[in-house]
């Protein structure tokens, strides 16, 4: 059964009807969270539920345009980072931000170095207090030894005993596992639960579904900026919590048609890199979109950077229709009929100072030169065709395109792409950051491309997305493949249980 955010005894923490606008942007716009002293509370949600702009709310970065925010039950309004850590609160993030240079000890007592009776920093209590820390929490860290080196996991650690040196009565730890090993997560979870048995409140931010059920003693679940449910993780599952979480209608923001479905294009064979991606195969026939889908950090993006030539790889080959594409050599991919939308547009996909003509015809500039000149002519007679056809919203082909909307710049990385006329195109989050409306035409596109024979790789982060536009869905988790499943077979609870590896003991 659900509880009431606020309604449960004594709050370390309690966040209540909170919104925050960017703009136009919605990040929250009614976010709840109460955590209990002497718990691990974790926070759930997709990614673009509102989990990190919340987090960032409480860390002092940005403030609230509504809603309540209170600190064992006093109101507060936090201006800046210094004052949430000063009230006690402390954010461990995925990666740590250490000072390498200085020593573990250094780097725990940053700012604010005790000084002896002579006034000169007293190295000595402060390496005394570090190594009583780390015996608190149980863990062997050498306090002398420089923070270059140290393992992400030991980094961690490190920041956990800067926040209990600093009396911090509530920990948000923010995807802390993602790049820990299973010995490294034991621990870490080792001292979270003594943190939590020294009477602080945890919050716990994870994708994990089996991390989240061994760890934690309560769980919020957000979605589209929202907040859905507060439970015991006693009375719950992990097929509720993912209903919970993807619980929305499909159905009408994707315009997907039958294509016929013709040969292999795209073939990936055995592509690895250590320490990034193992073992990846897959194919993309003509006609298909094919979904890859997983959770931030799968190794997604990495694989297609691979694939189109722009990073290397250590094994494994990429062909187009049977002609392998040369390593590290984007040129000749290219030229083979392969194409890259980038997830991040605006610094991988547009030169956003050029024009929407220079932008659109970019990778197809040698076509255009007539007597070794380009002239502005040719640029836009080639741009005004894509620009039409993908129905780009601006006033002028010389309009700068840093000056469009963001849905209309993902059109014109779209554009420069068609226009080569390719084969395979590999898409990665094609509607991140964009409204409603322009998802329905740059989905309702890719349905068309996909009819007229192309073979597309979408990357995609919204689960529904990935169920309403691909033909076949590819899961990652953690650098590997780990489901291949037919559009029919394909449901948020089978893409989201591949991608996290939840036990079925939570089902």
């Amino acid at each position: 059964m659900s509880i009431s955010p606020g309604t449960a005894g004594p709050a370390a923490l309690e966040l209540r009807g909170v919104a925050k606008s960017f703009g136009a942007v919605v990040a929250l716009q009614d976010a709840n969270l109460t955590v209990q002293l002497n718990s691990i509370h974790a926070l759930v949600g997709e990614n673009g539920a509102g989990k990190s702009t919340l987090v960032k709310i409480i860390a002092g970065l940005y403030q609230r345009d509504a809603g309540d925010f209170l600190l064992r039950g006093e109101t507060v309004n936090f201006k800046s980072t210094a004052e949430s850590k000063a009230s006690g609160i402390a954010v461990i993030y995925q990666e740590p931000t250490l000072f390498p240079d200085l020593s573990v000890t250094e780097n725990i007592f940053m700012g604010r170095q005790p000084t002896n009776r002579f006034g000169r920093i007293d190295r000595k209590a402060m390496r005394a207090e570090v190594e009583e820390l780390f015996g608190r929490l149980a863990v062997r860290i050498d306090p002398d030894r420089p923070a270059e080196g140290l393992s992400i996991a030991d980094q961690q650690i490190i920041e956990i005993a800067k926040a209990i040196s600093l009396d911090a009565r509530v920990l948000i730890m923010d995807e802390p596992t993602a790049a820990l090993s299973g010995v490294e997560v034991e621990r870490l979870f080792a001292v979270a639960r003594s943190l939590r048995d020294e009477g602080r409140a945890l919050v716990f931010i994870s994708h994990r579904f089996d991390e989240v059920f061994a760890l934690c003693d309560m769980i919020t679940v957000m979605r589209d900026g929202e907040y859905i449910s507060t439970d015991s993780i006693e009375d719950t599952s992990v097929a509720e919590i993912v209903r919970r979480m993807v619980g929305r209608d499909v159905t009408e923001l994707f315009p997907k048609t039958v294509a016929p479905i013709g040969d292999v294009v795209l073939e990936v064979s055995g592509l690895s890199v250590a320490g990034l991606f193992h073992d990846i195969s897959f194919s993309v026939r003509a006609g298909e979109i094919v979904g890859l889908a997983g959770l931030v950090g799968a190794g997604r993006s990495e694989v297609a950077r691979a694939v189109f030539g722009i990073d290397r790889y250590d094994r494994g080959s990429v062909s187009i229709s049977g002609t392998r594409v040369p390593r590290r050599n984007p040129v000749a991919a290219m030229n083979l009929g392969l194409a890259l939308v980038p997830e991040d547009r605006r610094k991988q996909g547009l030169v956003v100072d050029s024009t929407v003509a220079r932008n659109t015809t970019m990778a197809i500039q040698r076509s255009l030169v007539q007597s070794g000149l380009l002239t502005s002519t040719a640029e836009n007679a080639a741009a005004r065709i894509w620009a039409s056809r993908l129905e780009v919203k601006t006033n002028a082909l010389d309009a700068i395109v840093g000056t469009l909307s963001g849905g209309n710049q993902q059109k014109v990385v779209l554009a420069k792409w068609l226009a080569t006329n390719p084969r395979v195109l590999i898409i990665d989050e094609p509607t991140r950051g964009i409204d409603v409306g322009t998802k329905a035409e740059v989905h309702r596109l890719l349905s068309e491309l996909a009819g007229q024979g192309l073979a597309i790789l979408m990357i995609s982060s919204e689960l529904p997305e990935v169920l309403g536009m691909a033909d076949r869905v590819l899961v990652m988790r953690e650098g590997r493949i780990t489901a291949e499943i037919s559009r029919a077979d394909a449901t948020s609870e089978t893409v989201m249980y591949a991608a996290t590896h939840a036990s079925e003991t939570h089902s």
